[in-house]
């Protein structure tokens, strides 16, 4: 049986978490890992619509794994906070 993998930090402690919202999370978070973004951009790089991504960058920012840089236009980052990824080193 295939499972699937889902960023550590899409994990949220404040809500219930369900195969949707963790792979969003996921993918909002694979996208942030790779440098500060906005929401019209998040948006474009994960498919999903700009209602969405707010409602995620929400929740992550409630459990404060993201943060907003800039008032306008939103810029969106990592904060550091949260669990880690485990990579093998050989």
């Amino acid at each position: 049986m295939y499972r699937e993998s889902y960023h550590p930090n899409a994990y949220l402690s404040q809500i219930k978490n369900i195969r949707r919202g963790l792979r969003a999370r996921t993918k909002i978070l694979a996208l942030l890992e790779k440098g500060s973004s906005g929401t019209n951009a998040l948006s474009k790089g994960t498919g999903m619509s700009y209602g969405v991504i707010t409602h995620h960058l929400k929740l992550l920012k409630a459990e404060e794994i993201v943060e907003r840089k800039e008032k306008k236009p939103h810029v969106w980052m990592l904060t550091g906070l949260g669990q880690k990824r485990l990579v093998n080193v050989d």
